[in-house]
Formats: C-alpha cells, sequence, structure tokens
C-alpha cells in the first residue's frame, strides 16, 4: 500500500470520525412517490447520489446532512400534515421536494405562514413564485410559462395558424396553456385557438377527445397532458390519424419518463422539451452519467437530474448561508450559483425562479424507442419575463 492510498484513507476515516460525532443538518422532503413512481423514484435516486457524495467529501461544514423523506400519496392535504411533522417533531431546518403543482402550492403557503424556507424541486405551476409568491419558497425547474415559452417559439415558426390544445384539468395544465397562448400570439398574432379540452388527470376519455380535437380541424396542436395520459392520447390519435400532417407541440413528451415506455409507439416528428440523457456531451454531465449508472445501474431520467440538482442546491445554500437559520437561509437563496450537470443555474433575487433550463427537440424511434432529435439546450434566463417585470406579478406582502 503506497504513501497515497494511506494519505486517502486516513482522510476517509478523519472525515467519517468528525461527521460521526457532529449533529445532522436535517431536511425535510416531501413527493407524491406512490402516485407518481415513474418520476419520482428516480428523482429519489438522484437526491441520495447527491446526499451520498456531499457527505463523503465532508458533509457541510463538517456536519452530515440528513434527508428525512415522506410521501404525500399524491394529497395536499398529507403534504401539509407531514410538513408540520417535520417542522415540529423532527426539527428539519428546511422543506423541498412536491411533484403536482396543487401540493406544491399547499406547501408554499404552509412554508409562508409557518416562517420556513421551502425550494420547491418540481412543480410548475407559475404562481408558485408569481402570483402566489412569497419571501420563504424557491423553484428549481423551469416553469410552466418557460417551457411554454420555450416551445411557443419554435411553434411561431411553423405555418400553422389554428391551434387546439389539450391538458389536464388542473392548476399546472391551466398555467401551460395559458403561457403557450400569450406569448405565442404576441409572437404571430395571426394565430387562432379553435378547441380546448381538459380531461381529469390521469383519467382521460382519449377516444373522446380525439373526436373533439377532429371535429375541430386544426392546424396544429398543443399537448399537456403526460404519465398514462399522453400514452392513451398517442395511441388513440395515431389509429385515428388525428396526427397525419399536422404539427404537435409538446410539454415534457421529450423527457425518458414519458417517451421511453412509448417505446415503437413513441411519436414522430412532435415538437417537445426533454431531457436527452443519451446524447449529452459534457464533461460534467458525463461524470454525472457515469456516477449515476455505476451507483443504480440504470439510466438516467430527468426526475434524477431534478433530485441530484435539489441537493446541490440545499447543499450550495447552507454553505453560503453558513447559518441554518431561516432568514439566513432566505438570503443566501438570493442569486444562489449552483453548478449542475447541465450547467450553472442562478436563483433570481427577483422572483425566487432558477434559471435551469430544458432541451427542446422533436421525436423519433430510433433502435425500436422513443428518442429525441436536433436538440438544443435553451438556458431558462432566455425566456423569464425581466427581474422587474417577474417582481411586478409577486405580492406586495
Amino acid at each position: 500500500m503506497n504513501f497515497t492510498r494511506l494519505f486517502a484513507l486516513a482522510a476517509v476515516f478523519f472525515v467519517s470520525t468528525a461527521q460521526a460525532g457532529a449533529e445532522p443538518i436535517r431536511i425535510g422532503e416531501i413527493n407524491s412517490y406512490t402516485r407518481l413512481p415513474a418520476f419520482t423514484e428516480p428523482y429519489k435516486k438522484g437526491w441520495q447520489m447527491a446526499v451520498e457524495e456531499i457527505n463523503a467529501a465532508g458533509g457541510i461544514n463538517g456536519r452530515p446532512l440528513e434527508i428525512i423523506s415522506r410521501d404525500d400519496a399524491g394529497k395536499p392535504g398529507n403534504a401539509v400534515k407531514i410538513a408540520g411533522e417535520l417542522l415540529k417533531r423532527d426539527k428539519v431546518v428546511m422543506l423541498t421536494g412536491t411533484f403536482f403543482s396543487h401540493i406544491g402550492l399547499a406547501v408554499a403557503d404552509f412554508a409562508k405562514q409557518n416562517k420556513v424556507m421551502f425550494l420547491a424541486s418540481e412543480p410548475l405551476s407559475d404562481a408558485l413564485v408569481w402570483s402566489k409568491g412569497n419571501e420563504y419558497t424557491f423553484r428549481l425547474r423551469p416553469s410552466t410559462y418557460m417551457q411554454a415559452a420555450m416551445l411557443a417559439i419554435e411553434a411561431a415558426k411553423i405555418d400553422a395558424v389554428k391551434w387546439a390544445t389539450v391538458a389536464p384539468n388542473y392548476a399546472y395544465g391551466k398555467d401551460a396553456v395559458s403561457a403557450f397562448k400569450q406569448v405565442l400570439s404576441k409572437l404571430k398574432p395571426s394565430v387562432q385557438f379553435v378547441d380546448e379540452q381538459w380531461p381529469a388527470l390521469f383519467k382521460i376519455d382519449a377516444g373522446v377527445t380525439v373526436r373533439a380535437l377532429e371535429v375541430a380541424k386544426p392546424d396544429a396542436i398543443y399537448n399537456v397532458t403526460f404519465g398514462p395520459d399522453l400514452g392513451a392520447l398517442v395511441r388513440e390519435g395515431t389509429v385515428r390519424g388525428l396526427f397525419k400532417d399536422r404539427t404537435v407541440v409538446s410539454l415534457l413528451t421529450g423527457e425518458p419518463e414519458y417517451l421511453e415506455p412509448l417505446k415503437g409507439e413513441a411519436p414522430k416528428g412532435w415538437i417537445v422539451t426533454g431531457y436527452p440523457w443519451y446524447a449529452i456531451d459534457t464533461p460534467a454531465h458525463n461524470a454525472f452519467r457515469k456516477a449515476y449508472e455505476a451507483r443504480w445501474k440504470e439510466t438516467l431520467k430527468m426526475g434524477s437530474l431534478v433530485g441530484y440538482n435539489t441537493i446541490q442546491s440545499i447543499a450550495a445554500v447552507l454553505k453560503k448561508a453558513g447559518s441554518t437559520d431561516t432568514p439566513a437561509l432566505v438570503a443566501a437563496m438570493a442569486d444562489l450559483k449552483v453548478a449542475t450537470p447541465g450547467g450553472e443555474v442562478i436563483y433570481r433575487a427577483a422572483d425566487h425562479q432558477a434559471t435551469m433550463g430544458s432541451w427542446v427537440g422533436r421525436t423519433d424511434v430510433v433502435g425500436g424507442g422513443g428518442q429525441m432529435t436536433g436538440w438544443r439546450y435553451v438556458d431558462g434566463a432566455e425566456v423569464l419575463p425581466s427581474p422587474e417585470e417577474a417582481k411586478a406579478m409577486r405580492p406586495t406582502n
């Protein structure tokens, strides 16, 4: 055994010994693990890997990071009850997580009422940081407005004038349609929206929805459904020829959680936001991909990246604040810079929204499975309103 090896083992022993006596920094994490495992299980593996890396490197100022994770089962009431338990019983220093927009909004209100910091990892509703934004709530992922704007820019380049929309009937779907209409109408005033379909979340009647879209005879369709609703829409629409000679622009459809299950039935030529993990070739992303595949023996998902970036953001704010007190954490979030596998993101002081972007491209079937082709990365800062405009959309108190 050489000196370098001895030194490395001694360093690991010292770190482990030092951490063993240090009080952990506890973070409360809430998510819809049993309601939407396709996204939340990879998300959990992403944040677990980040915690392991941070603690192996000495933790945060010598203290290990400990995540206390709970399942809300997709119910806002459960999430709020759990948040209370995490705060009062488990003494967590901040809250994080949530997937569905209505649950994210419920936990954001809890954070405001109880004056505790909440880093929302996934919920996309614009209201979270704008119309219902508060001092204690921040968001990592690009919002519905940001991703809809990325797609509207591409939609404005095609000849379609008459559009129809289909989206799940809750906050995320409503925001996504509103934002797409707003941005596309501004870029191309001649567009018309001739039909809207609002199926209940995960209860779509694909036959009824597809027939209604056929009757409207749009030039193009803007889709916001995901998960099992997306699969049903793709299959029924393909059988009935709904997508033949018609452009489809679709939110999140390029994410592997939703595209891979379709296998050879994946749509071709749809303009989508997503995550082409198999083709991103940067040193940071290659290292992330290699570590994740070695740790979990499976390929990346969008949730993996979001979970990893969430914990990296928490580590960054704890280091910058030098404290676990809420006022110090909230202050440290202002313009916080975080290095991620996708590049640096910044949490804007004006509206608490991070500049994490997304990948925009077209769907295709490659090797018997769905993939994104012709993609490009769009930085979130490119599609966000100015800090002054965003700040004006937030409550004044």
